[in-house]
């Protein structure tokens, strides 16, 4: 059966499975809604937690950065895992302990203010509209190449199905989807790595299969080194960003990751904090599972595209004819996430580094790097369909869970916490469910016109995470002296910064987005680290200058660190 057919029976069996699921986990209750009932098991909260949090740019988009950046794409892979140790071992428990539904809530709560718990809704809203755009244009690529469809149609066919098991089920059919999308997207990125490392080097363990020789007995990594140098690149296992911004980089996702609200209200689901710390142990390992074979994965695709695009002989490099590329080349082609302009008209393809003399006439979208390795590696049909399966599985999942923080971020804290008090629970769920339909037309509008590739754009979430709620919580939890004021002015002196860093280097001003421009050399994915810094000593200089809170919070902070 052809590639395209075989996306369609497993793409189709997959989102029957989801819509299946979601159906019989339906939410009928706004604890159902919000945290599953908080009854939840440890094993099955981790496995939900590891489908939340490996997205669009785990699965398609991580492996693409670090083929194309080479060492400095490490950031990712530090950041990523590092910040959900800090998440397992410093918030969670404590957060599960506090006993609400939501950040918002733990905030408003905690610092006993209105204005914090509104502060804290709109930096959750914003953050998480900045995270599901990445997600809906990794959706939008996917059925664009397989479906034959263009990316806004692939955008509205995600937005549907996210829209179905989101607005009925709520985190109840949520959880256990994420459950079933999770064993999709492992299965789908395991199976294809674990092929490719045998027919390269003869390794069936990718992992180790990307330090091993190929079949010229040369070591993969000197073989890529040999052909980035031959191109005029530098070398792969080279970094050019610089140290300072190699730190901002991975400490600002390790930060924002304790700090994403769809990740942490999954600690809520289970029923208590002590089953909040294992099911942080068990989403660790799954997600290692893909976290691991990412590299595997990067240099395997880098390889074979190279192989594709030059041939070597009698030591020299010959570039590949655009008539004779296979059919995968045309295929994303007609995408337009490949665009091959012959500046010599010689018909012959050059992929040229910037050290070359010769100029470039291949560009390559990131993103497309691990949907086209099994079409580049020449792996069967239906192994390709299981990959854009996994695609989307990595996309939807975490969008789902995005955009149940917006909704109840809306209904719960917003307009029963704020505005209508007395709301009563079903008119509550009914403002849920019509808050997560705007948020899926939103979400679909930023995956059609997103402000960057998958990688880049959930950087930015990250760094205005970590710029906004990492402060807040942690001196909640482990400070009894920090107050509403010194809380409510650090949030909004950090994400301020951090936002307003970002949007001037990537839409006033993207002509100076360059290390010459930076301050002080941080990068926009970066800057979150720095506006994470101003918050803390915004929020205690402020605090000290203002009064202590109450006795009954610090009574409050003191029992949720009691074991």
């Amino acid at each position: 059966m052809s590639v395209q057919t075989w996306t369609f029976i497993l793409v189709g069996l997959s989102f029957a499975l989801y819509i299946g699921v979601a159906i019989w986990s339906k939410a009928r209750s706004t604890g159902d809604f919000y945290v599953a009932g908080s009854n939840v098991h440890p094993v099955v909260n981790g496995m939900a937690t590891a489908a939340d949090w490996m997205s669009a740019a785990s699965f398609i988009s991580m492996a693409g950065m670090i083929a194309f950046l080479g060492r400095d794409g490490s950031v990712y892979l530090l950041g990523w895992t590092g910040g959900y140790v800090l998440l397992a071992l410093l918030l969670a428990p404590y957060l599960r302990k506090f006993g609400k539904y939501t950040v918002p809530d733990f905030v408003g709560d905690r610092y006993y203010s209105q204005l914090a718990r509104i502060v804290a809704v709109v930096c959750a809203v914003f953050v998480s509209f900045t995270y599901v755009a990445g997600q809906m244009r990794g959706v939008g690529i996917v059925f664009s190449r397989f479906l034959n469809v263009n990316v806004t149609t692939g955008v509205l066919i995600g937005m549907g199905i996210v829209f179905f098991y989101a607005v009925l089920g709520g985190m109840k059919g949520i959880t256990y989807t994420q459950v079933a999308q999770y064993c999709v997207l492992i299965f789908a990125y395991l199976v294809p790595a674990i092929f490719i490392s045998i027919l390269i080097t003869g390794n069936p363990i990718p992992q180790l299969g990307f330090g091993a020789a190929d079949d010229t007995g040369v070591y993969l990594l000197d073989r890529l080194n040999g052909l980035h140098e031959a191109l005029g690149f530098d070398q792969y296992t080279d970094g050019t960003k610089s140290k300072i911004d190699v730190f901002f980089i991975t400490a600002a996702l390790m930060l924002g990751t304790a700090g994403l609200p769809h990740v942490i209200i999954r600690f809520y689901t289970v029923r208590k904090a002590s089953e909040a710390r294992i099911s942080a142990g068990w989403a660790l390992l799954f997600i290692a599972m893909l976290y691991t074979t990412a590299p595997a994965v990067a240099i395997f695709a880098k390889t074979n595209l190279l192989k594709t695009v030059t041939s070597e002989q009698e030591g020299k490099l010959i570039d590949t004819k655009y008539e004779s590329m296979p059919e995968w080349f045309k295929n994303w082609e007609a995408t337009g996430l490949i665009k091959f302009n012959d500046l010599n008209d010689d018909g012959a393809i050059q992929y040229r580094g910037p050290k070359s003399s010769v100029e470039n006439e291949l560009e390559i979208d990131r993103d497309i790097m691990v949907l086209a390795n099994p079409e580049i590696a020449k792996l069967p049909n239906w192994i390709v369909g299981l990959v854009a399966a996994g695609g989307l599985a990595a996309a939807l999942s975490t969008a789902a869970g995005l955009l149940l923080v917006i909704s109840t971020a809306i209904a719960h804290d917003l307009l029963k916490g704020c505005i209508v008090r007395d709301l009563s629970e079903k008119n509550e769920l009914t403002a849920a469910r019509i808050a997560a339909g705007f948020a899926v037309c939103i979400a679909g509008y930023f995956g059609i016109n997103p402000p960057g590739f998958v990688a880049q754009v959930v950087a930015f979430a990250f760094g205005l995470a970590a710029s906004s709620f990492f402060p807040a919580i942690v001196m909640g939890i482990f400070s009894k002296r920090m107050n509403k004021a010194g809380a409510v002015a650090g949030m909004v002196v950090g994400i301020t910064f951090t936002a307003a860093y970002i949007i001037f280097f990537k839409f006033i001003k993207p002509d100076l987005n360059t290390a010459e421009y930076w301050l002080w050399g941080i990068s926009p994915e970066g800057i979150g680290t720095l506006g994470m810094v101003l918050n803390f000593i915004v929020a205690a200089v402020v605090s000290a200058f203002t009064p202590p809170p109450p006795e009954e919070v610090q009574v409050l902070v003191e029992d949720i660190r009691i074991p």
